[in-house]
């Protein structure tokens, strides 16, 4: 069901990010623009899912490192569900695995969290229009061919999408049974996941791990401060 708007040519944009500050902050930014209204905000991707049953954007802006079932997956589960849906992927991180896995999913647009206001506004209009927007240096790094994983280089492309998204969980120091929570799995059933990963990628622990992710652009935490158990 889709809920009426006030005014029908505005954009109805939807925020999905795991940060409340971050949601209010481009909720406000949204709704002072004439053209645009922010119609629901929601805190994961699980959480988005559930309220798309209610309202449907023109545009979602996905955060893509979230806990649960996280960005790629959110915008996967999206897409079969409400094909053609505009999602703009919204990430800290600008190189390696991540933004060709959104793109792979269905995002229609990329763009950092150290973009100006102005360029993200200007996302939300092109592909509202119905074209793909991705931020420069994102396009510059993902030249010609976007959806080469071999051309990314990275030993993350190995992993399914369940991997994946298990390894930037176990990246971002969550604990299995945290794991298991947000993604409904039994804790064995993640530790089969853990060690498919480590096999995959040729490691032993969680701080190998985390040192790959950060040389392959999965992460920005300092590897200066972890420390080895």
């Amino acid at each position: 069901m889709m809920l009426p708007s006030d005014n029908p040519a505005q954009i109805r944009v939807m925020l999905v990010d795991d940060h409340e500050l971050v949601r209010c902050g481009l909720a406000r930014i949204i709704d002072d623009e004439p053209d645009m209204e922010v119609v629901s905000l929601a805190e994961s991707g699980e959480d988005a899912i559930e309220k798309l049953a209610s309202v449907i954007p023109d545009v979602i802006l996905m955060d893509v490192k979230m806990s649960g079932i996280g960005g790629v997956d959110a915008t996967q589960r999206i897409m079969r569900a409400y094909p053609g849906m505009r999602v703009i992927a919204i990430s800290a991180l600008e190189v390696g695995l991540i933004p060709t896995r959104m793109l792979r999913a269905g995002a229609v647009g990329f763009i950092t969290k150290c973009v100006s206001v102005q360029e993200m506004l200007l996302a939300i209009r092109l592909v509202h229009s119905g074209e793909r927007f991705i931020t420069q240096r994102i396009a510059t790094r993902l030249a010609l061919n976007p959806f080469d994983l071999e051309a990314q280089k990275t030993p993350f492309g190995a992993l399914s999408e369940r991997e994946l998204q298990v390894a930037l969980m176990l990246i971002d120091c969550h604990k299995i049974n945290k794991i298991s929570d947000q993604l409904h799995l039994s804790p064995k059933t993640v530790y089969s996941y853990r060690y498919r990963i480590f096999e995959k990628l040729g490691l032993s622990s969680d701080v190998e791990l985390t040192i790959l992710a950060v040389k392959h652009g999965l992460s920005d935490a300092d590897t200066s401060r972890i420390t080895y158990e």
